[in-house]
This record gives structure tokens, sequence and C-alpha cells, in this order.
């Protein structure tokens, strides 16, 4: 691809039994190894072009307007609205699908039966009234499985492609308290893998927003602000990769959630979000709004000119390689059963959750428990935490152990639960086959920001966080996750039975997993 493309240009503003122990948590170190070499490829980036000048659009010409001659097979609500025909996709669900179109979901209709809180199979006819006006561009930039640490990110060897390409990342090094120091293509990778994003991504963005991959930063600010967030907090690579993946990571699972359906700009502008658009491309739409005004961010997410173009040379085309791995969710997709992460009889406290799967925004997808204690804060514990199913360990260090169900290996494919904050002594070692109930390691504190020894388990279904409280709701040993008004402040139920997640613990959020569970 022979694109020419336009370079940003930067922005320089500067209980007695049961324990309470989380109130956030913070990045957690884990340890991997990529499979398999690849060399980049090369390429030259053309002179820069104009800024593009945006302007928001009307209904895609993907959403196609009900024909007027159609003989109507199901029941439309009435409406001065047009009737749109979307297709849905990958994770959607009809009360985020309603929340993008701004519709009431009574108002959606479909050919086929619609159930509310069950993920709709991808390509489900709806019709929908548009109400919606002018909107972001509609033209879907980037896949989902580009976005998350997906099976399109196996083969990808970010060291030997850091390496390769030769630029100032490949020479950096960063002192890091959890991991003293630490390479430019570690920090890359350890980034990806923790919050679940594709490394590919992540380099793109610091080769858009500062040259570090291929070649060298020009200024001060390319230097020590090399993704564009010009704030004094997240000088310093690493603290640069750690804001970008909370922004992609609040702009996919916000657009996945249905809480995210307008974009503001740091001049003040907001514009709606085109309901056609995907989650990956929402993710990118968003993290550009943080730092660009609408004029230049028209520009970097032209296709032909902007990021998408460069993201295209670097990587070849990402949509050839989404073909492969796509939909995340297939079909029919629910979730295997699941035990109680600890010992029957044993009485744990359910201390927070649904709440962000790692760091502080992005998927509500993680639940936080608490081992019995006489005793606040961290302290060590005997208890243990145990495999909920079976499965290969496929990550086992700083914290972390992540448990891989199918087996294959791959922490990018199929369901993966990840138990994190468990201590040193007695963990489960890498490579290590687990059948449900075997010990997985004692919950701790280590890993990561902290007010008491506790574990914090989260699920992914091929790369992607699976929210705890939606259409695939975290159901351990009978017990249902629903979400709270607030993150961490949510129940589990079992019939009529009701857990109240509280952060600082109390005798009424124990739970209890019975022998025959």
């Amino acid at each position: 691809m022979n694109a020419s493309l336009t370079m940003p240009v930067h922005r320089l503003a500067v209980s007695l039994l049961l324990i309470g122990v989380l109130s956030a948590c913070s990045p957690l170190w884990g340890t991997y190894s990529p499979p398999v070499t690849q060399t980049p490829p090369a390429w030259t980036l053309d002179p820069p072009t104009p800024a593009a000048t945006w302007t928001p659009v009307s209904p895609s010409p993907t959403s196609t307007p009900l024909p007027p001659t159609a003989t109507p097979t199901l029941s439309v609500s009435a409406t001065s609205a047009p009737q749109m025909l979307y297709y849905s996709q990958s994770g959607d669900y009809l009360p985020v699908v309603a929340s993008h179109f701004g519709v009431d979901v009574s108002e959606i209709a479909s050919p086929v039966v619609l159930l509310e809180m069950i993920l709709l199979d991808p390509g489900t006819v709806l019709v929908i009234p548009y109400r919606l006006g002018k909107t972001t561009p509609d033209e879907r930039i980037m896949p989902d499985s580009e976005v998350v640490f997906s099976a399109t990110a196996i083969d990808f060897n970010v060291e030997a492609y850091v390496a390769g390409a030769g630029g100032h990342l490949s020479i950096y090094r960063e002192y890091l308290a959890s991991s003293a120091w630490t390479t430019g293509a570690g920090a890359i990778r350890r980034i990806a893998e923790e919050n679940s994003l594709n490394p590919r991504l992540i380099l793109a963005l610091l080769e858009y927003e500062s040259h570090w991959v291929t070649g060298q930063p020009t200024n001060l600010a390319e230097t020590e602000y090399p993704l564009g967030n010009i704030d004094w907090y997240y000088k310093g690579l690493f603290r640069q990769l750690m804001w970008a993946a909370r922004k992609l990571s609040a702009g996919y699972y916000g657009w996945r959630d249905g809480t995210l359906t307008e974009l503001t700009f740091p001049d003040g502008t907001t514009i709606r979000l085109s309901p056609q658009l995907n989650a990956g491309t929402v993710a990118l739409q968003y993290y550009f709004s943080q730092t660009y005004n609408p004029d230049e961010w028209a520009q970097v997410i032209d296709p032909h000119v902007g990021f998408p173009a460069l993201y295209a040379q670097m990587f070849g085309d990402p949509w050839a390689r989404a073909q492969v791995v796509e939909p995340l969710f297939p079909p029919g997709l629910t979730q295997p059963s699941l035990s109680l992460p600890f010992e029957p009889g044993k009485v744990w406290s359910f201390s927070s959750g649904p709440h962000a799967a790692w760091d502080r925004e992005g998927a509500l997808a993680a639940l936080d428990f608490a081992p019995p204690s006489a005793e606040s804060g961290c302290v060590k514990s005997n208890h243990w935490v145990l495999a909920s199913a079976p499965g290969l360990v496929v990550r086992s260090g700083g914290g972390v152990v992540a448990l891989d169900l199918d087996g294959d290996g791959h922490e990018q494919t199929g369901w993966v639960l990840v138990y994190l904050h468990v201590s040193t002594k007695d963990r489960a070692p890498l490579g290590a086959w687990l059948n449900a109930d075997d010990p997985i390691g004692h919950p701790s504190c280590e890993g990561g920001v902290h007010t008491g020894t506790h574990l914090h388990f989260v699920r992914k279904y091929n790369g992607e966080w699976v929210l705890a409280a939606g259409p695939l709701p975290f159901t351990l040993s009978g017990w249902v996750a629903h979400a709270g008004e607030k993150p961490y402040e949510g129940t589990l139920t079992k019939g009529d039975q009701v857990v109240t997640a509280i952060p600082n613990g109390s005798f009424e959020t124990g739970i209890v997993r019975t022998p025959d569970e």
C-alpha cells in the first residue's frame, strides 16, 4: 500500500472473620514468551498531506432503509423515524444495540425471536428507528481482533519485530520498580499481555505519534511523551503505554457495554458515535479524541492518509487476518461450567465486583474474593485458590496465573481464566495441567496496588475480556454476577440468595461453596 500518510502534530500542554481487600487494582506483571519470530517489512512514509476537513455524517449507506415496497414480515413499532436495517456484530445484545441507536429495546424488531440479555448471533437482521442525525464517520477502520489480544497475535514476536525495525525503541530501557530494567519491547509485550491488547496496535500507535519503532523522536515532546499525552504524570514510555491501554480499553468496552455513545474532544466539542461501528473502530476513534480536536482527528482516522494507512503498511491488511479468526464471540457461545475458586466449606468474602478487568478503565469483568482471616490488610494466607475448571497454565508469575481451558497453549484463543494476586509460594507453574479443584496457589497482595489479601478473578474469550454482568454473566457454582450502580458494588445471586459486595468486608459478604458444587 502506498497511501500518503499524514503524521500528527504534537500538542504541548502541560470483619472479624472476613476482611475487606480492594478499592482498585492496578497493573500486574506476568511472563510470556512469544512463539514465533517475525521480521518487520520495510516501508516508506510518504510526505504529509493537508489535513482533511471532517463533516459529521448522516446514516451510513450500509444502514439500509427498509424498502417502501417491502411486505413486512415482522412487527415494527409505529414511528415517524426511518426504519434502518442493522446486522448484528460479535458481542451485540439488545440493550447495547438500543443504546447505540438511542432507542428503546421495545422499538427493535427482527424476523427472529429476540431475547434481551442473550448474545445476538452475528449477522442477525434488526429493524431499528433511526433518529440520530449527524454522527462520526461510520467506516470501520480496525477489526476487533486487531485491538484485543486475539489469535492474530499468536505468531507475532514483539522483540524480533522491534529489533528488526531498528528504531529508538530497539535500544530503549526503563527502570520499573516491579521489573527493574525493562526493554522497550518488553514493556510493549507486558502492556499487551496484561491489558489483553494486540501488540501490533500498540507498536503502530507509538510509530504514528513519535517514530519510535522505525526512527528517532525529533523533539523533547516525542522523547518524553511518545504517545502524545503531554502530562507529567504520564512521562516516560511505560506510563504513556499505561495511559494508552486505559483509553483503548475504555473505548472498546464502553462501546461493548453500551455506556459510550459519544465522543468529547479536548476543545469541548461532542459528537455522537455512528451506531454502525464495531468495538475496534470505536476504540481508536475514542483514543484519538483524547488528544486531537475534530479537524485533526478526522485526518488521523482517515483510512487513506491517517493511522489506519500506517497500520496497513507496517503489518499488512488487518481485515484479512480478521477473516480467519472472527467473529470473536461465535454463535451459540456459552460459559463453561465453573466452580467458585476456593475450597468447599470455607467462608470467603465477596469483596468487590464487577469492576475493571485490569487497571482503572475498561471491561467490568472482574470479581474479587477474600479468604477468611482474623486480621485485615496484607496478611499471609494458607487458604487455597483452586482451579474452577480443568486447563493448562499458560502464564505464571508476578501474581498472575492464566489457565487456558481449551488446552491449546495460547492465551489468545478460547476460554481463559485469569487469577490475580496469587502468591509466589506454591503457585501453579507454567505448563502445568490442572484438573478442576487442583490448587492454583494462595491469595495474597502480590502484583499491584491493594488494601488487603484477596483474589481477583476474570474471564477472557478469544482474547477479549468477558463482561461479568453482561449476556454471558460470570457464573460460579450457580452464583450469578450482577452489576451495581457503580463498579465494585455488584451482587451475586443464587435462587433467592443475594450477596452484595462490600469492599471493606463484613459478615454479610460471606459466601460458601458447598461440597457438591
